[in-house]
């Protein structure tokens, strides 16, 4: 259940309209990397934690209202800057003003001119306030949502989302001179930072959390790095061992001969039949405790999905 409080998070304020910026910040407000995309992320990515991670399921559903928070600051934000613009477009039956401004020395001191020039679906479509596109008009849309299934894999797509949506607010600061509207992106810039390690948090408190899904990586091909161009840098990417492996990277330096020495790495070194029996034994460990994780969790008979505890005040 959601209860809208109408007084904003963060008191978004600005100085003076500004249509060019109004129509940068809906990248924030409907781009890949907004608002809007992260709020429903994180909202369907908790439909399938709340089983068997409920404790994650809160902070999912926590973080995904935040950023619904989020998507309203910006929102007013953006209809403030486009201040003037829709009580000149309501005047439907003075054309005249709108004529004027589009023309000579008028255009250029014109909210509407201004409007028309950043984004001509600021007057045209939404009568000068937000909507959810972003700064091309491109529409929102529901393949920027990334939900996996496997809370480890969302985590992982979380932390690059929040990495993504501070780029873009540090981007965007650059765009304007507004005091206030730097105060706002300086709040969700930061909001940003403190998502990420609540998510970073969230991840490394799930054991085992690595590898991704279920199934192990087979040791018949996991450490092997191919020089794949010529000159290729060495470094902790391709030599030493691998973080947290316990094994060490294996540098083929001419990959052509080792595949066909290998047949198409089908004939490869017998100790590595040891470590395929013992990851194939992992895998069905692994896939037992996986979906007793969840079986163990689901309730018997009717499916309910609140309990309507009374909540302790």
């Amino acid at each position: 259940m959601f209860h809208h409080v109408k007084s904003l998070q963060f008191n978004a304020r600005v100085s003076r309209p500004d249509p060019r910026f109004a129509n940068l910040l809906l990248e924030q407000f409907g781009g890949e990397n907004g608002e809007l995309a992260a709020a429903m992320q994180y909202f369907t990515q908790a439909f399938g934690a709340k089983v068997p991670h409920p404790d994650k399921y809160d902070m999912l559903m926590d973080i995904a209202t935040e950023e619904f928070s989020h998507l309203e600051i910006v929102g007013a934000t953006i209809q403030m800057l486009l201040k003037g613009v829709n009580g000149e477009l309501k005047d439907a039956a003075e054309q005249s003003e709108i004529m004027i401004a589009m023309n000579g020395k008028a255009a250029k001191e014109s909210v509407i001119h201004a409007a028309l020039a950043a984004n001509p679906q600021f007057p045209i479509i939404t009568g000068g306030g937000p909507t959810p596109r972003n700064s091309q008009g491109v529409p929102w849309c529901a393949s920027y949502i990334h939900s996996n299934g496997d809370l480890t894999v969302d985590l992982r797509s979380n932390l690059a989302s929040e990495s993504r949506a501070k780029l873009v607010y540090e981007h965007l600061m650059k765009f304007t001179d507004d005091p206030y509207i730097h105060e706002t992106l300086s709040f969700l810039m930061t909001r940003e930072i403190t998502h990420y390690k609540m998510f970073e948090a969230a991840l490394d408190s799930i054991e085992p959390n690595f590898p991704p899904g279920v199934l192990a990586a087979d040791p018949r091909y996991l450490q092997n790095v191919y020089n794949l161009s010529a000159g290729t840098v060495r470094g902790p990417w391709n030599e030493g061992e691998m973080p947290g492996m316990g094994k060490n990277f294996e540098y083929v330096a001419d990959p052509i001969a080792y595949v066909n020495e290998t047949k198409g790495l089908t004939a490869l070194p017998d100790e590595k039949a040891k470590e395929l029996a013992a990851a194939e034994q992992l895998n069905k460990e692994m896939s037992k405790i996986k979906s007793e994780e969840v079986t163990k969790a689901e309730p018997k008979g009717v499916a309910q999905w609140s309990t309507y505890d009374a909540i302790s005040q």
